[in-house]
């Protein structure tokens, strides 16, 4: 097996990094049912800003994976909606959150016993 360019590595980590990020993989999973517009998001999402929103938001739009749609109204109505690539990313986020979810108990409980010992 050959060794991989240093740039094709970079490339993969940038990538790996945005789809990796929290706030990245909370707003795809939120909006992997449908378009909603930014505050449905928000409410989806809890904990995360209102900045941090815009920016995630933003991100996703850069790399392809999120349209945005404004709609002509007073006031302007916007809704994000996934594309293609946006959606063959929620399968794999999808089955990580849902992983997560399911095992949280658990790993809680191994992180308990653990700082238990390291405090003996």
């Amino acid at each position: 097996m050959t060794a991989k360019p240093a740039a094709a590595c970079r490339g993969v980590s940038e990538i790996l990094s945005r789809v990796g990020d929290k706030w990245t993989i909370l707003v795809v999973v939120a909006i992997q049912s449908g378009s909603l517009r930014f505050n449905g998001i928000k409410r989806q999402v809890h904990g995360i800003s209102q900045q941090m929103l815009t920016r995630t938001l933003k991100a996703l739009e850069r790399d392809g994976m999120v349209e945005r749609t404004v709609h002509p109204s007073t006031p302007p109505q916007v809704e994000y909606t996934l594309t293609p690539l946006g959606h063959s990313l929620s399968d794999t986020v999808r089955k990580l959150a849902d992983w997560a979810a399911g095992h949280h108990g658990v790993i809680e409980d191994n992180r308990h016993r653990y700082d238990a010992q390291q405090a003996r």
